[in-house]
């Protein structure tokens, strides 16, 4: 036998069982209820008896038959059943309100995060700082390198136009007076022992002033003082060194 056959004589038992037992109810009930009320029960028992019959024996669906049963005999009746309707329906009034009260919650507010300080005094901290200058040294009373002329301090002691006899003082024996500077007063005119020796305050002020990169040295080492010495003949411990060829 096919399946289909299997099914249609499954739901013919069914079906006639069903009918059988829809008549029981219409025999049963006509007398309390009359004869249109047994009616009505007695179809709308035998329509669900069928259906669930039918779902239960001939198909894997008896939950759905029992839902579709209940729902023809509510009809029938003129009633339906508490609870009857589609999944829908049923949770239609109260997911609304559930997604309501979800909104209406107050969401919290989030907590504003801390400003960070800008490292600005750590940046300031690290800048290398720049280094101080260095303290210039004070130049050397003496040793002055301008070469300027001061004519207004002091007064210009007596100069030579050239050395007497043609001969001048070997003006090295005085202390302070190298080659170089012995050059510098032979320009100035100045030769011999005796016109260092004739200078007064005010002309070695003058010198002092007017010595082209050497200025105060005259006062500093006491050239008036030596030059006296020599000019007279007499000789100091300097001289002797500069006569024996231990200086220059």
């Amino acid at each position: 036998m096919s399946k289909t056959a299997n099914w249609t004589v499954c739901q013919i038992v069914c079906w006639a069982l069903s009918a059988v037992a829809g008549i029981a109810v219409i025999v049963g009930t006509s007398g309390s209820v009359g004869i249109i009320g047994a009616l009505m029960a007695g179809i709308a028992v035998a329509i669900f008896l069928g259906l669930v019959f039918t779902r239960l024996v001939c198909t894997d669906e008896a939950p759905v038959a029992g839902a579709v049963a209940g729902g023809a005999i509510g009809k029938l009746m003129g009633t339906e059943p508490a609870g009857a309707g589609t999944p829908a329906q049923a949770s239609g009034t109260t997911a609304p309100k559930a997604e309501a009260a979800a909104s209406a919650a107050p969401k919290p507010k989030p907590k504003p995060e801390a400003a960070k300080p800008a490292p600005v005094a750590k940046a300031a901290a690290s800048a290398p700082q720049p280094a101080a200058p260095a303290p210039e040294a004070a130049p050397e009373p003496g040793d002055d390198k301008d070469g300027g002329d001061s004519a207004d301090i002091g007064t210009k002691p007596a100069a030579l136009s050239a050395p007497k006899g043609g001969k001048a003082d070997n003006l090295k024996e005085i202390k302070g007076v190298g080659p170089k500077l012995e050059s510098l007063l032979h320009e100035m005119g100045f030769y011999h022992f005796d016109q260092i020796a004739s200078w007064g305050k005010d002309e070695l002020a003058w010198m002092d002033a007017n010595l082209k990169g050497f200025k105060g040295r005259a006062s500093r080492d006491n050239w008036v003082e030596q030059a006296k010495i020599l000019a007279a003949g007499g000789e100091t411990e300097f001289s002797k060194r500069v006569e024996d060829g231990g200086v220059y």
